[in-house]
């Protein structure tokens, strides 16, 4: 069954190939997208009760993926945040799992690694 997912992504170029692989890919089903850290923690908590999986990216139009990543701390166990970024540097990494990030991928060079892991998420 597919994972319920919330994508914050500025860039809507990388927004029109993100979905569909995550989809067909990664077994989620988006259900809203943000553009914005403002957008994206109210995105978050108004479908609070139905996503899965938060898929953050770091740099945002407004804000940052950090901002999304503190709003979301207290999430549900059953909750996932996933990070995607092209800045996944190792300071960067660690920065987001001490916010509580479950995973954190760098957009160009570990896409096989995330959409396995959102899979085993929609298998779980």
């Amino acid at each position: 069954m597919p994972s319920t997912t919330i994508l914050v992504e500025d860039s809507s170029r990388i927004r029109e190939v993100l979905v569909p692989s995550m989809e067909e890919l990664g077994d989620m089903r988006v259900i809203a997208v943000a553009e914005s850290a403002s957008e994206a923690i109210v995105t978050l908590a108004r479908h609070d009760a139905v996503w899965q999986v938060a898929v953050v990216d770091l740099f945002l139009r407004e804000g940052s993926g950090l901002d999304v990543l503190r709003a979301v701390q207290h999430r549900q166990a059953w909750q996932r945040v996933v990070v995607l970024t092209n800045y996944a540097t190792a300071e960067i990494r660690q920065r987001c799992l001490a916010l509580g990030a479950d995973a954190v991928f760098d957009k160009s060079t570990e896409l096989d690694a995330f959409f396995a892991l959102c899979q085993s998420y929609g298998s779980a």
